[in-house]
């Protein structure tokens, strides 16, 4: 509801005339991609090629 009212400013009525797919493709289309998590070995992988420090 959020984002269809304080993002997209639809009314109520939009709102509730959306089937589930609908509301999901606008949440998908509307929000940024999340990276994924990196795993154990992944986060190893680049500690070792941009270690910190000098």
């Amino acid at each position: 509801m959020g984002l269809a009212f304080g993002v997209l400013h639809m009314s109520p009525a939009e709102f509730w005339r959306l089937t589930p797919r609908e509301l999901a493709a606008i949440a998908r289309a509307t929000t940024p991609q999340r990276l994924p998590i990196l795993g154990r070995s992944s986060l190893r992988d680049l500690m070792n090629r941009f270690p910190d420090g000098g």
